[in-house]
């Protein structure tokens, strides 16, 4: 039995099919067929399906699929450490990033553009997801390392975070929304807000959890009537009058001639957060620690409250 053998049997399961997955390995089909009904041979059971429109693993098969995944996984850390003692960094790193999460804050793009003019051979994957789904792929060990939006104070079992924004949500209203009439100040209780329609990011996002906790805080569920993935969409709609956005603060200023307002939501007062995610017990490849490590220490340190507390007039 061969490792190549085990890749070739994953990558046919993966693919679900013998063409895709020679495409993928660069090889002829026959040659691949031959070299799964070897490995079978060995085994002395058939580890794939092939009766049907694509290829699935036997019973069999799907027992087998773990450990063969493991191998191969084990045979690359291998090579990954020994060329991490040897200086040549290589290998590949999934990073997850919540579309918008780190705003003006950090600048993701320079960082990871250093980064590959020092490791020319570490191949980063960055995916943009929204949190929840983030999240789990981090703790099942999809994502190495990810910048996720969250309402909570504390990491989930298993992770570990590094702040990067935590500022207040603020409620964003076109000039002459009557809502400021009624407030007379610079910040609007949330219980106000309890019959405006209103504009937010989408469930799955820290900044919607923390709305949808403050309202239950609050006695009410948020109506909210327009969603979208980027804040700026989120200000441009309520500068058109289209409800009320809530958003972190800051995010509201945009290139908009003035046509927005903001007051600081209070009672209960919400945090949007920012922060940098990982597995508890460290990412599992050399490659993955080192670019977490840089991470961390590249990261600013998220603002003091007092600056944040300042509403637009």
């Amino acid at each position: 039995m061969e490792l190549r053998q085990l890749r070739y049997f994953v990558s046919v399961v993966d693919e679900g099919g013998f063409t895709r997955a020679a495409t993928r390995l660069h090889l002829a089909q026959p040659g691949l067929s031959a070299q799964i009904r070897q490995l079978e041979k060995e085994v002395g059971q058939p580890l794939l399906d092939r009766s049907g429109r694509s290829v699935t693993p036997t019973e069999v098969g799907r027992a087998v699929l773990p450990f063969a995944r493991a191998a191969l996984a084990a045979a690359d850390a291998v090579r990954e450490t020994v060329d991490a003692y040897t200086g040549l960094l290589r290998g590949r790193v999934t990073l997850g990033l919540v579309s918008g999460a780190t705003g003006h804050a950090f600048d993701i793009a320079a960082f990871l553009a250093d980064f590959h003019a020092d490791h020319p051979s570490v191949e980063v994957a960055l995916t943009e997801d929204s949190t929840e789904r983030m999240q789990a792929a981090l703790l099942a060990g999809e994502l190495d390392i990810a910048f996720l939006g969250t309402a909570e104070d504390a990491p989930p079992p298993g992770a570990e975070f590094q702040l990067l924004i935590d500022v207040p949500l603020v409620a964003a209203v076109a000039p002459d929304d009557p809502l400021l009439a009624h407030v007379g100040g610079t910040s609007v209780p949330l219980a106000d807000l309890r019959e405006r329609p209103l504009i937010s990011l989408p469930r799955g996002t820290g900044v919607r959890a923390a709305l949808e906790r403050g309202g239950a805080r609050a006695g009410f569920r948020p109506r909210v009537t327009f969603e979208a993935a980027a804040p700026h969409v989120l200000a441009q709609l309520a500068a058109r009058g289209l409800g009320i956005a809530v958003l972190p603060a800051g995010e509201a200023d945009v290139p908009l001639g003035g046509r927005l307002r903001t007051l600081r939501i209070v009672e209960p007062e919400m945090r949007a957060r920012v922060v940098l995610a990982w597995q508890a017990a460290g990412p599992s490849s050399p490659a993955a620690r080192v670019l977490l490590d840089r991470l961390r220490e590249s990261l600013p340190e998220p603002p003091s409250t007092p600056a944040e507390a300042t509403a637009s007039p």
